[in-house]
């Protein structure tokens, strides 16, 4: 795990740079999958319309996919896993890429064209209130309210999922594990959602948004289509979103130490958030033959077992580079984080101070339970949220 500054100015990183053995075909797709690029590598152009249709046609494709297998049934059922893994990656990228760009006005920086976007999308996935997050989002965190009391991702902590300060790695991971594996703990996840678009939305979009719902019911019982509604959409809309949700919080940022009394700056807020690139690094040419063999058999399993579905299901889209975005949240860059993260980084923009970087979902996930355990147990105590409403708690997971 590597948590210390990256460096000055054309600094490397020698995980990344340990990659550029293999050939050059597997570059883009390194980098897509880890978040870093390599020195000097050329930059890939996309544009947020781009993000947009990847994200629907992965969606789309995915739901397809699992009503395919579904049909063909036997062995074909296998084709469920990647139908499944497909709509989830494609309906986290519009939940967390997508939507949270137009929250920001950021998307197409055209005001109605974002807002009208987002509210469409807090309808289909069956999350927050567009507007209610936007103004909430914008003003708790991302302004002095960062990771105080007010923010919703330190309420999701202490509330939704029982953490404090004081308690150890280990007994943080079984409570978030548990958390994962409990039915009880989904359906509140899932009511408080339907709560918190139902109860907020305006009486237009909850009508629009109960007349969608009615129809898709009406179809599915007319074709009895019901399996495939359940299995194809709901089920991968309902548990695995929310796994993804909880994994995706519990990296998000650090908690300050006790000791920071200064709490304002770029410094400080720049402390609190580290990229989190997906991988490790390749094995050294220099090992014995058969060593090396045996390396590299591992480190294929690794990246195509382990990393690549924490990067595919986890951290989709931008979030490997979210510190990129609380430096620069109105970028117009947005749609190719990667290579402007690495451009930001490696100019060392005045006034701005070192980016930090952590390799892996898990150590990500360590070094914010780490960061909560030394945490003020004072100020970070469940009983001083009395004002919030815990429905809603759940709603703080994403940025």
């Amino acid at each position: 795990m590597r948590t210390e500054p990256e460096g000055g100015s054309g600094a490397t990183d020698s995980v990344r740079e340990s990659m550029r053995v293999l050939p050059e075909a597997f570059a883009r797709p390194l980098t897509l999958l880890t978040g870093r690029p390599y020195a000097g590598q050329r930059p890939v152009s996309y544009t947020p319309t781009r993000h947009l249709a990847n994200a629907l046609g992965s969606t789309v494709g995915g739901v397809a996919l699992s009503c395919a297998a579904l049909s063909a049934s036997g062995w074909l059922l296998l084709l469920l896993l990647p139908g499944w893994a497909m709509t989830l990656h494609g309906t986290r990228n519009l939940r967390m890429m997508i939507y949270h760009q137009c929250a920001h006005q950021n998307m197409w920086r055209r005001r109605r064209a974002d807002a009208t976007l987002g509210r469409a999308l807090a309808a289909v996935l069956v999350i927050q209130d567009f507007d209610r997050y936007s103004a909430e989002h914008v003003s708790d965190h991302h302004a002095l309210h960062h990771m105080t009391r007010r923010d919703p991702t330190v309420q999701a902590f202490l509330v939704s999922l029982r953490l404090h300060p004081g308690m150890t790695r280990d007994q943080m991971w079984r409570r978030v594990l548990g958390k994962i594996f409990s039915p009880w703990f989904h359906t509140r996840f899932l009511i408080a959602r339907i709560r918190s678009f139902y109860a907020v939305a305006s009486p237009g979009r909850r009508a629009g948004a109960v007349t969608g719902l009615v129809l898709l019911v009406g179809l599915a019982s007319w074709l009895h289509l019901w399996v495939f509604l359940l299995v194809a959409w709901v089920l991968p809309m309902t548990l695995f979103f929310q796994v993804s949700n909880v994994l995706r919080l519990c990296v998000k940022h650090t908690f300050p130490v006790p000791e920071q009394t200064v709490r304002r700056g770029r410094e400080y807020f720049a402390s609190l958030t580290n990229a989190i690139f997906i991988g490790e690094a390749a094995p050294s040419p220099a090992l014995p033959t058969v060593r090396r063999y045996v390396a590299w058999l591992r480190w294929w399993l690794r990246m195509l077992l382990i990393h690549f579905p924490a990067r595919y299901l986890v951290l989709t889209g931008d979030t490997v580079v979210h510190d990129f975005h609380h430096r620069h949240p109105m970028n117009r860059d947005w749609a190719n984080y990667i290579f402007a993260r690495e451009a930001d980084h490696r100019r060392g923009t005045p006034g701005q101070p070192a980016y930090h970087e952590v390799w892996g979902l898990v150590a990500a996930i360590d070094l914010v339970f780490d960061s909560l355990r030394a945490a003020d147990p004072h100020e970070y105590h469940p009983d001083r949220l009395a004002e919030v409403n815990h429905r809603e708690l759940f709603m703080a997971f994403d940025d």
